[in-house]
């Protein structure tokens, strides 16, 4: 598979130079670090710092979300891999105004061991550390074990109301409480039509025939819940979402904020076909759709396929979802 690369070993390197490169007004390196990516606006007295980390080849996440009124530093690992512990700490350290700092992250073991040690750490300096540990990918585990569950693109939501509340000077168990909540509100399924290709690694992450996709793989191409023939728009979008709206209880007259995802080959057009019938599915059981978002927003680099996100909604994520938020991949301003 051809790429457009230079050095496959500076594959992360160039590509977060070229971030900087393009937002430097949004967002900047902790001197000069490439591995620790900071919001321009700086410290705000007063305001919980939050913070995220995960490998690199999933833009936006982690890092697209670093800004205004979302997340305030970010710890990237090559493609696929977790951060050291170390760049999670000066990350921590970095956005600390005397508030306390929330840690956001997926629920993959690298990115917890990490974090449990820079927090640790972090202690010991005095600065007070919260986390909370996504897992909507309900295919990854069932209802009754939920904690075992992956974080996927439904971490986005979770950025964006805890990103809102430290905003608005809550404290740090306040903002870890929402954070908290928004995680446990949020449920996602994604399908996988082909492998991608880490630069360094040069050949596919997995195999599917030209006429399968893989119901419920990871972003990093973990191993989903079934392998079918491939189904037409419309057979997808009803095979996601009863899975969907079975694990949520979703009920007529809920509020849902709905994401459809592409996870890096899928075009727009194909994403508005499955949005198209989500949307009439919902209707039809009497769930009105708030903010929806569709786009690429959690990738598996150039992995073609997508996920959808059901975000259950009540009054006051509604008013944190629709907070005015800037980052380099996500904003809001006009809601």
């Amino acid at each position: 598979m051809k790429k457009i690369v230079n050095n496959p070993e500076k594959y992360v390197e160039e590509a977060m130079e070229g971030i900087v490169a393009a937002y430097g007004d949004k967002v900047e390196f902790l001197n000069g670090d490439f591995r620790v990516l900071l919001s321009k606006k700086g410290k705000q007295e007063g305001k919980v710092g939050i913070v995220t980390a995960g490998g690199f080849g999933h833009l936006p996440v982690f890092l697209g979300y670093v800004g205004e009124g979302m997340v305030d530093a970010c710890a990237v690992g090559n493609v696929f891999a977790s951060p050291a512990y170390t760049k999670m700490e000066a990350a921590i350290k970095a956005v600390d105004s005397g508030s306390g700092v929330l840690c956001i992250y997926g629920n993959y073991g690298g990115d917890k061991m990490n974090f449990e040690q820079a927090m640790e750490d972090c202690e010991m300096d005095d600065i007070t550390c919260k986390s909370v540990v996504v897992c909507d990918d309900i295919a990854s585990s069932p209802k009754a074990d939920w904690e075992k569950r992956r974080g996927v693109a439904g971490i986005v939501y979770v950025y964006k109301c805890a990103g809102a509340a430290a905003k608005q000077l809550c404290t740090l168990e306040e903002v870890a409480a929402i954070a908290e909540k928004a995680m446990k509100n949020v449920y996602t399924i994604g399908i996988a039509l082909s492998p991608c290709v880490v630069p360094e690694v040069g050949k596919p992450t997995f195999q599917i025939a030209d006429d399968e996709m893989e119901i419920g793989m990871g972003i990093h191409g973990e191993k989903g819940i079934e392998v079918s023939k491939m189904m037409s728009a419309d057979e997808i979008s009803e095979t996601l979402m009863k899975k969907l709206l079975e694990d949520a209880e979703i009920q007529k007259g809920d509020e849902v904020s709905v994401m459809i995802n592409g996870l890096g080959a899928t075009p727009l057009e194909e994403q508005f076909i499955v949005f198209r019938r989500v949307a009439q599915i919902l209707e039809e059981k009497g769930v009105n759709i708030f903010m929806p978002h569709v786009g690429e927003f959690a990738t598996s680099m150039e992995m073609a396929g997508l996920s959808i996100t059901l975000f259950k909604l009540d009054e006051q994520l509604k008013e944190l979802l629709r907070f005015p938020v800037n980052t380099p991949f996500y904003t809001n301003a006009n809601k």
